[in-house]
């Protein structure tokens, strides 16, 4: 059974690290309807970005039962780059709800220099080769923020994340 946690866990952590926040560099387009050869409009609230999650620590936590169980959680924290700039922080906590299939309810919050924003995501394993996440709120910069980020990892320890936000 430990063996088939650890598998469980490590495939959590993966996803777990699914949202991030950073600093926006391209806008994305969005099509104006009110003429008719349908021109584009840049959208100045839209950004997406790229940034790197790097693990700095890791718990899973046994809360129930011996073994996998509901209530069970893995909590994360990572250091958040770009070209290779520390330029933030991001912790979440995932938490099983399910245990066959295994299904975890992630809460996540990502702290920038501008501000903070906050994503969530019910997870179902086996993880697919990427996860989209939903952005929930934020503070400062990012008060009004919505959107989704979509990590793919790079390995044990590394995940790098797309983020597609409205302010």
């Amino acid at each position: 059974m430990k063996i088939n946690k650890l598998r469980y866990l490590s495939a959590a952590a993966g996803i777990a690290t699914v949202v991030a926040g950073g600093v926006a560099i391209a806008p994305l387009a969005s099509a104006d309807t009110s003429t008719s050869i349908g021109a584009h409009v840049v959208d100045q609230r839209a950004k997406t970005f790229e940034l790197v999650g790097k693990q700095t620590s890791l718990e899973d936590l046994d809360l129930g039962r011996a073994g996998i169980s509901p209530g069970d959680q893995r909590v994360i924290h990572e250091d958040l780059y770009r070209d290779g700039e520390k330029v933030g922080d991001h912790s979440v906590v995932c938490t099983y709800t399910h245990v066959n299939p295994a299904a975890l309810q992630c809460l996540g919050t990502f702290s920038l220099p501008e501000g903070q924003f906050a994503a969530q995501a019910l997870l179902h394993l086996p993880a697919p080769s990427y996860v989209d996440v939903g952005i929930t709120g934020g503070s400062g910069d990012y008060r009004n923020a919505r959107g989704f980020v979509r990590t793919v990892p790079a390995g044990d320890t590394e995940r790098h994340f797309t983020v597609h936000l409205k302010r």
